[in-house]
C-alpha cells in the first residue's frame, strides 16, 4: 500500500457517506448518499432497479469482475423485531401490499444473492448475473473464517473437511494470551484463507482480461479483511506484539460532555452485562484493545502482501503501465479509541474516515490532498477517468480531477448519515445520527437523543472536548449548523428526474 500510494495520489480527507458498510458501500457503487439509494442501514439491500458504476461502464465496453466481498445484499435472515417500524397510531392496518410508501418490495427471491442461509444449503449456487452491472461474480460473505458463498465451494473442494478449521470451537490453542472479545488462532492454514482465495481469483481475472488487449476492464477485488473477528491466520496471527502497540491515547482519557452511547458501553463493561460477541460495538479494557489492534494488524499485513502480489502480477502481464489502481474501503473502526471497539453509532474520526489512493500512470505521483471528498465522489471519479459522463442524480463530484487542477468542490464540507438498527447497537429503538465534517471541526447530532458534539480536531485530534455547550465557541457552533443545515439540503434528491413541467 506503501508503494501504491508513493506512486499515486492519496487523499487524507476522505469520509464515509454513511460510516456502516451496506450504505457506504452503495454509495460507492452509485455516486449517491443513503438517503437517496434507499440504503439507509444494514438490512436494506441496494434496489436492483438502481443504476450503478459498473452498469456504466459495462454499457460502455467494459468487462466488470467481482472478486470476494459485494454485500450491497444482506447476508443474515435474522428479521428486524416487528416494532421497530411499526406504525403508532389505531386503527385497520393496511393490506400487506400496501404496508409501506413504496410498492417497491425488497425481500423477494431476487434479494437472496448474499444470503447465507441459502449458500450453505447450495455452495455451488451461484450469483444470478448480471449483479449491479457486474457480469462476472466470485462472492465472499460474511468475515474472519467463516467465510461463506463461493468461497466455501472453493474450500470443500480445497479441504473436504472444511467445518473442522473453522470458528472458535476449531481454534489452535494461544495458552490464553490473547483474551479480547471475538479473537481465536484459527486453524484455517494461510493458502486456504479468504484473503488468499481473493487474491488469486483477483489474479486469474488479471490473466484472463490480458488474453483480451482490446477490452478495458474494472475489477473490484473485495477483501473480507480487517474486520472483526479477529483470526489473521498462520503467521500472521502473532506477528505483532500488543506490548508493542500503544493504546489508544483517548482510552481511558477524560472525556467532557461524551455521547450517552459511549457511557451506556462502558458501564455495561465495568457491571459485567457486555454482550460482546455480536457486531454492535463494545467496551474494552486497555490490554483487549492492544491485543484487538495487533490482531489488525496481522489481517492488514496479509491484505498489503495479497496488494503486492495483484501488483506483481499488473507488471508481469504488461498492464502496469495502462491500469488505474485504487485502494479504499468502506468505512474505518473505532479500534479501541474511547475504550470502544467496532463502528455502528460512534462517528469518531477512525470510523468515518475511509483510506484513498488513486494510481494512475498518468498522473501524479506520491502527491496527496487535503481536498475534503467522500464515497459518493469515488463513482464520479472513475467515469471521468474512463471519459464518461454519470447519470442525471449522481451527487458526488470527479474529486481526482479537481485535486489535480487544484480546483476545490463547492461544498462547505461532507454529510454523514446513519440509520442504526436497534439490534446492530444493542438498544432498544431506532436512532439517526447525522455528522457533518469540513476538515477541522466534526459537528454530530443525536436526532433522538437530542444530543450534539462539536469538536475542534485541529486542537483536539482525539476528539476529548465537547464544545457544543461552550459560551466561548457560540459562533463556531451557530456557523458549523448553517453549514450544516445547507450540505443536507444540497443532498435533497431530484429523482426520478421530471420530463414535462407539469
Amino acid at each position: 500500500m506503501d508503494a501504491l500510494a508513493a506512486r499515486g495520489l492519496t487523499f487524507d480527507r476522505f469520509y464515509v457517506a454513511s460510516p456502516t458498510c451496506m450504505p457506504n458501500r452503495a454509495a460507492l457503487a452509485t455516486g449517491r448518499m443513503p438517503s437517496a439509494t434507499g440504503v439507509t442501514t444494514n438490512g436494506c439491500p441496494l434496489p436492483l432497479d438502481s443504476v450503478t458504476l459498473m452498469d456504466l461502464l459495462a454499457a460502455a465496453g467494459y468487462r466488470t469482475a467481482l472478486m470476494g466481498k459485494s454485500h450491497l445484499q444482506n447476508f443474515t435472515d435474522r428479521t428486524v423485531r416487528e416494532r421497530t417500524f411499526a406504525v403508532r397510531a389505531d386503527g385497520t392496518p393496511p393490506p400487506e401490499d400496501l404496508s409501506q410508501a413504496l410498492r417497491r418490495r425488497i425481500d423477494g427471491p431476487e434479494y437472496r444473492n448474499e444470503l447465507r442461509s441459502t449458500w450453505d444449503a447450495d455452495p455451488n449456487r451461484g450469483v444470478n448475473l448480471p449483479y449491479y452491472g457486474f457480469q462476472e461474480v466470485k462472492i465472499a460473505l460474511f468475515h474472519a473464517d467463516r467465510v461463506g458463498g463461493d468461497y466455501t465451494a472453493w474450500l470443500m473442494d480445497n479441504h473436504p473437511d472444511h467445518a473442522s478449521l473453522r470458528g472458535p470451537e476449531n481454534a489452535l490453542d494461544n495458552a490464553g494470551e490473547i483474551r479480547a472479545p471475538q479473537a481465536w488462532r484459527t486453524r484455517m492454514p494461510e493458502e486456504l484463507y479468504p484473503t488468499t482465495w481473493i487474491t488469486d481469483l483477483t489474479i486469474d481475472c488479471l490473466e484472463r482480461c490480458a488474453a483480451d488487449p482490446e477490452t478495458p476492464f474494472y475489477i473490484q477485488c473485495g477483501y473480507t479483511d480487517p474486520h472483526h473477528p479477529f483470526t489473521p491466520p498462520g503467521k500472521y496471527w502473532d506477528m505483532y506484539d500488543p506490548a508493542d502497540i500503544p493504546a489508544p491515547a483517548s482510552l481511558g482519557a477524560e472525556h467532557t460532555d461524551p455521547p450517552p452511547f459511549i457511557g451506556m458501553l462502558q458501564e455495561a463493561l465495568a457491571d459485567g452485562s457486555a454482550n460482546r460477541s455480536y457486531v454492535h460495538p463494545y467496551a474494552v479494557d486497555e490490554e483487549e484493545a492492544r491485543q484487538s489492534i495487533a490482531l489488525t494488524y496481522g489481517m492488514i499485513t496479509m491484505v498489503d502482501d495479497g496488494i503486492g502480489r495483484i501488483l506483481a502480477k499488473l507488471e508481469e502481464l504488461g498492464l502496469a503501465g495502462n491500469t488505474i489502481v485504487v485502494y479504499t474501503s468502506d468505512h474505518g473502526d473505532v479500534m479501541g479509541d474511547h475504550g470502544v471497539m467496532l463502528k455502528h453509532g460512534l462517528h469518531t474520526e477512525g470510523v468515518i474516515r475511509m483510506p484513498f489512493i488513486w494510481a494512475d500512470p498518468a498522473g501524479a505521483t506520491g502527491e496527496r490532498s487535503d481536498i475534503l471528498a467522500g464515497a459518493v465522489d469515488y463513482m464520479p471519479s472513475v467515469l471521468a477517468r474512463a471519459g464518461l459522463q454519470p447519470f442525471s442524480g449522481v451527487q458526488g463530484v470527479d474529486i481526482v480531477g479537481a485535486a489535480q487542477s487544484r480546483e476545490t468542490p463547492e461544498r462547505a464540507g461532507l454529510i454523514v448519515e446513519a440509520d442504526e438498527l436497534p439490534e446492530n447497537v444493542d438498544v432498544e429503538d431506532f436512532f439517526k445520527v447525522r455528522t457533518f465534517v469540513d476538515g477541522r471541526w466534526r459537528l454530530t447530532l443525536w436526532v433522538e437523543e437530542q444530543f450534539w458534539e462539536m469538536y475542534d480536531r485541529d486542537a483536539d485530534p482525539d476528539e476529548l472536548r465537547n464544545l457544543w455547550n461552550d459560551p466561548a465557541h457560540a459562533a463556531d457552533r451557530a456557523r458549523l449548523t448553517e453549514a450544516m443545515l445547507q450540505e443536507q439540503y444540497r443532498y435533497s434528491d431530484l429523482m426520478p428526474r421530471p420530463v414535462y413541467m407539469g
